[in-house]
């Protein structure tokens, strides 16, 4: 069990005040990291990291709006000043503000989009990749979904975003593994978030994802956890590239 321990390792989560983000932080957390929880707003962060720390945990909350350089910066600028380092990353910070047809999507809804599920990522793992570099050493994990591999109706701008995260992916294992940094990418199928809620709560939906999952159930977000403590673990050490699918079985 040793392999699995991230005792002395900093670990940063985008997207951390609720849901998978928040449950891998604490995850994170109880495996004896120092996590950095970042999000929008700051009243989530400290909620979050308020909980963990009152568990015994060590956390730092952080407001960031990934979908904005400066915001990114400024998250990196304290990164670096206060801890001095980054072992992990968990890109999870995503949006989805339109559900529908493609061809009637709106240009602020695309936009909005790849903002935050595309630039976003894409800027974090480069300031993240930076300090891994230095060190020779890190993991990313990059939180995509099985809608970049198997997109469904009314959902195309968010799977072109994560199929985007899932070719971004691939691309830093290649040009990052050899300075000992990995990058691997998890893609959860449904799972009870506040993100998800509109896909749960709407039955016709719900039972077409449940009749196509052969667990026939939807996920709850601490079922993501093992998955990504083993992509930030040293159980991991020679797993870079990777898509780990993790739904249920729906797209087998």
């Amino acid at each position: 069990m040793q392999q699995f321990s991230l005792e002395g390792k900093v670990a940063l989560i985008t997207g951390a005040s609720r849901g998978i983000g928040r449950a891998i932080a604490e995850c994170f957390a109880r495996q004896g990291a120092t996590v950095i929880l970042a999000s929008r707003k700051q009243a989530g962060v400290d909620e979050a990291a308020n909980a963990i720390r009152a568990q015994g945990g060590k956390a730092t909350a952080i407001a960031c709006h990934t979908g904005q350089s400066a915001a990114i910066e400024a998250l990196f600028d304290r990164i670096r000043s206060e801890f001095g380092r980054l072992d992990v990353l968990v890109n999870n910070a995503a949006t989805n503000p339109y559900f529908g047809p493609v061809i009637d999507a709106p240009e602020t809804a695309f936009d909005k989009t790849f903002d935050v599920n595309c630039r976003g990522y894409f800027f974090v793992a480069q300031h993240a990749a930076r300090l891994m570099l230095a060190q020779r050493s890190g993991s990313i994990i990059n939180i995509a979904s099985v809608e970049g591999i198997s997109p469904s109706p009314m959902m195309g701008i968010y799977s072109m975003t994560k199929a985007a995260v899932i070719a971004l992916t691939k691309t830093l294992a290649k040009e990052l593994g050899g300075a000992g940094v990995r990058c691997n990418c998890l893609c959860p199928g449904l799972t009870e978030t506040h993100f998800a809620r509109t896909l749960i709560d709407t039955p016709e939906i719900h039972k077409y994802q449940i009749q196509r999952t052969p667990l026939r159930r939807h996920a709850q977000p601490d079922e993501m956890t093992g998955a990504a403590l083993y992509l930030a673990s040293e159980a991991s050490s020679f797993t870079t590239g990777a898509v780990m699918v993790c739904d249920g079985g729906a797209i087998a």
